[in-house]
């Protein structure tokens, strides 16, 4: 295959082919050699930009790698084959951040975590349990119902649940086991 050199007129130049010495036009832009041999001569300098856009060494092979075969499809359109270099470093540069927008867009598309619930069958359970108490406290004594829920709900203490009451401390105690006693039977028959 004939080494064809660029030319630096506008248009392209025409070669004599070795082969069959018909002649071939050959393209204005730059050879697949020249931008193989400026992509070995830089590899390690591309990387060393990518990586001062990029964290992670992979990224940055990709992005030098990607910016290669993307310089090297549109290799015609490199007119002076001194521009090479800055085609190639433009195109890590532009990659770079394209990896960088992805990046940013993919964090922010990403589910947040669920909080810790329970699950709908466990809150169907629950409210269940729910209602069963509510019906069962009201089938209570009207004074049993009262000192249930200022002890327990209210979180008074029998003191002062005596206290907004009325009621002596004897009272909230024997209003209290009895009805959590009627609580128990209650909760315990089917529905």
């Amino acid at each position: 295959m004939p080494v064809i050199a660029p030319m630096p007129a506008a248009r392209p130049a025409r070669i004599p082919s070795q082969r069959d010495g018909a002649e071939d036009v050959a393209a204005a832009g730059t050879t697949v050699d020249h931008l193989t041999e400026t992509y070995r001569a830089h590899y390690r300098s591309l990387l060393g930009l990518a990586a001062l856009l990029l964290d992670d060494t992979a990224s940055c092979e990709d992005v030098v790698q990607e910016a290669f075969i993307r310089v090297h499809s549109a290799r015609k359109r490199v007119r002076d084959p001194q521009k090479t270099l800055a085609y190639l470093r433009q195109t890590v540069v532009n990659l770079s951040r394209s990896a960088l927008r992805r990046r940013i867009l993919g964090l922010k598309l990403l589910s947040k975590p669920m909080p810790d619930m329970a699950s709908a069958e466990e809150g169907a359970y629950d409210q269940l349990e729910r209602d069963s108490l509510i019906k069962a406290m009201k089938g209570l004594q009207r004074r049993q119902r009262e000192v249930l829920v200022l002890r327990y709900f209210a979180d008074m203490t029998e003191a002062q649940v005596a206290d907004t009451l009325g009621i002596s401390l004897g009272s909230v105690k024997a209003y209290g086991s009895r009805g959590i006693a009627a609580l128990r039977i209650a909760m315990e028959e089917p529905v």
